[in-house]
This record gives C-alpha cells, sequence and structure tokens, in this order.
C-alpha cells in the first residue's frame, strides 16, 4: 500500500468540502464523521463494542454542528478505530486488507483541516497564485452567518 495516496485521498476530500460554502460546510462535515463512526458496523470486528464507539462518535458529530474542533476529535476518534481494526484484522473494506490502515492515515489529514476551521483551499489557492476571481470565495468561512 502507499503511504502516499491515503493523504492525497485527504487533501482530495478538503478541496471538494471547499465548494461548500460556510456555515453548510461544517454542517456537512460533522454529518460525514458521523457516517464514518458507523463504517464498521455491518462487519464490525470488535461485536457489541461497536455500539458505544457509534453513540460516541455520534455525540461528537452532534457537537461538530457548531464547533470544528469537535469534528476534528471525530476524524481522530475514527482514525483509533481503523487502527484498532486493522491490527484485528477486520478491515473497513473486507476485500481491501490494508483499508483500515489507508483510512487511518487519510482521517489525521482531514482532522488537521478541521482543527484549522475547514478553510476553502480552493480560496487559499486562489488568494496564493492572485486569481482575478479571489473575491468571489475568500470570506466564505469567517463572515458567513451561522
Amino acid at each position: 500500500m502507499s503511504l502516499v495516496s491515503p493523504v492525497v485521498v485527504g487533501i482530495i476530500y478538503c478541496l471538494l468540502m471547499s465548494l461548500i460554502r460556510e456555515p453548510h460546510r461544517r454542517r456537512f462535515n460533522a454529518i460525514m464523521v458521523g457516517g464514518a463512526g458507523a463504517a464498521y458496523l455491518s462487519g464490525g470486528g470488535f461485536g457489541p463494542w461497536e455500539l458505544p464507539f457509534v453513540a460516541l462518535v455520534a455525540y461528537v458529530a452532534y457537537r461538530g454542528l457548531e464547533s470544528w474542533t469537535f469534528i476534528g476529535i471525530g476524524w481522530l476518534l475514527h482514525t483509533a478505530w481503523d487502527m484498532a481494526h486493522h491490527l484485528k484484522g477486520n478491515p473497513i473494506l473486507p476485500f481491501h486488507h490494508d483499508s483500515s490502515l489507508a483510512c487511518a492515515i487519510c482521517d489525521p489529514v482531514i482532522a488537521l483541516w478541521c482543527f484549522r476551521e475547514g478553510p476553502s483551499l480552493i480560496a487559499a489557492v486562489r488568494r496564493r497564485f492572485g486569481s482575478s476571481r479571489t473575491a468571489d470565495h475568500t470570506h466564505d468561512h469567517a463572515s458567513a452567518p451561522s
């Protein structure tokens, strides 16, 4: 397994999420991390222990509706759960042995972006390279009402 491709997937996720304006971006990401928390339910290798984890991530995702920090925490919780499943040999995708490990590499990339309050990476690139369309998206993060 390439260690680079899960990082690239995390960056692509953050770029795609940058297409969503605030505050919808934060709320959508809260829903995404809540869904990720339930990803192992269908084939969970930890039996009934999967349920408290889902409940914990659901609570964190709920708090994430109003807090990027909680969304980042949710992705780090999912990272830990990915590693536990990888070490147990029960991957998130049963047909891909290293899928949980790849997820555990990807998720912290997303978490770091969340801890920075999910800024628009597209706007950052436009600012960096001086696109004339910069004004269209530069303020979608900080100035949007919640």
